[in-house]
């Protein structure tokens, strides 16, 4: 008997289609089947790969997820199993948790994109920190580890200006987005695919001060929990995130210099102080807590008179720092266009597979820029070598790095 071929699409990636539907905010398969008016069992067999959808109905499905038909046809990349740790309270919305997830996903393949054109900067942090295991570790270990970061990368131990730059110099790649969430601050996942931890940073009700923090409490997970799994990580949120904040509060203000500026703190104090150590007032407050420099009575009446004052809805000085965008992914694709090696629609057409607006949003660069055929800034960048010296490579910064 003659085989019987099933109608569908040679090549379609179930997995791309729960990511976009996810990305979109689209919670339900339900939700997704009534958009494109298929039954609700359809949509879930194209979800679990039981079947493929045609070929016009993929072109429905591209046109309402807003993504290129080939984008479900672009293999996914195997991440790995390592958690996805929310810098968020846990009564955030299931949906807005899946949507963030799917785009930082989005931001790997962007960034795989882009280091076929360029060396990134390795993952760079001493090899004593690499299998830390986050059940045996105390205070003064978290505070231990923020100082021997620093020194590794020779940042001294005074304010760090930019913690989002501070990351993308040793191997991290960095976006933003807004998330719909007043509840969900940033999101960190390890990509073994290309070994390094990726983060994004949530700018729905974002400050610089409060961006400084969010980015290295995401550090945190990055270098104490790279091997915890989701399911652990759920199980031990509560001790999980104090680890991170914690090594974000000793990273951003070592105890040493910290100590010697906010020896009597008052709210006035440290408002003072604000502009020069580039973190908020409250985080600085449960710095003080921490290091035994107040009491948690004092700590508690410093907060009392923070809320009179309505610093909860935004501290002074807030508004007169400009944001502090990462500039890693942006940078390489103005290279690429400014150099005539891709136009913007070659981009577009065959290395990304998702709408420009969404480039230009994870990445940072402007409204409308891959769009328009406006004059672009040169960055001067390091080409990736077919074979690297064997002592060292020049990452896409500019930036001598020791190969490990």
């Amino acid at each position: 008997m003659e085989k019987i071929m099933r109608a569908g699409t040679p090549g379609f990636v179930p997995e791309r289609l729960v990511e976009a539907r996810e990305a979109r905010g689209i919670t339900t398969q339900l939700a997704l089947a009534n958009l494109i008016g298929k039954p609700r069992s359809t949509v879930s067999r194209w979800e679990t790969g039981e079947a493929t959808p045609e070929p016009e109905t993929l072109d429905t499905l591209a046109a309402q997820l807003n993504v290129r038909r080939s984008y479900f046809l672009r293999p996914i990349q195997a991440t790995g199993q390592g958690a996805f740790f929310a810098r968020a309270r846990k009564s955030v919305e299931k949906g807005v948790q899946s949507a963030v997830r799917a785009r930082l996903r989005w931001t790997a393949d962007i960034s795989g994109a882009l280091q076929h054109y360029f060396d990134f900067p390795d993952y760079d942090i001493p090899d004593s920190l690499r299998s830390i295991s986050y059940k045996s570790l105390r205070d003064e270990d978290i505070e231990d580890i923020a100082t021997i970061l620093r020194t590794h990368w020779q940042l001294g131990e005074g304010p760090i200006s930019s913690m989002i730059s501070v990351l993308e110099a040793h191997g991290f790649v960095v976006a933003r987005d807004e998330v719909g969430s007043g509840r969900l601050d940033g999101l960190c996942h390890w990509s073994e695919a290309d070994g390094r931890p990726y983060i994004l940073l949530a700018t729905d009700k974002q400050s610089f001060f409060r961006s400084q923090m969010d980015a290295a409490h995401e550090m945190g997970h990055a270098i104490l929990h790279r091997y915890v799994d989701q399911a652990t990580f759920e199980r031990d949120f509560d001790l999980i995130e104090t680890q991170a904040f914690r090594l974000a509060s000793a990273f951003l203000m070592p105890a040493k210099t910290f100590s010697l500026e906010a020896r009597y703190p008052t709210l006035n104090g440290l408002l003072s102080m604000k502009e020069r150590w580039r973190v908020s007032i409250k985080a600085m407050i449960k710095r003080c807590t921490d290091l035994g420099i107040i009491t948690d009575t004092t700590s508690t009446q410093l907060y009392k008179h923070y809320s009179a004052k309505g610093w909860n809805r935004g501290e002074p000085l807030d508004r007169e720092f400009p944001e502090d965008p990462p500039k890693l992914l942006a940078r390489a694709i103005k290279e690429l266009v400014e150099t005539g090696e891709r136009s913007k629609n070659e981009l577009l057409e065959n290395e990304f597979i998702i709408p420009a607006s969404d480039i230009e949003t994870l990445t940072s660069l402007p409204r409308g820029w891959l769009r328009s055929d406006g004059d672009v800034v040169s960055f001067p960048l390091q080409r990736r070598a077919a074979k690297p010296t064997e002592g060292e490579v020049i990452n896409l910064f500019g930036w001598h790095q020791s190969k490990r």
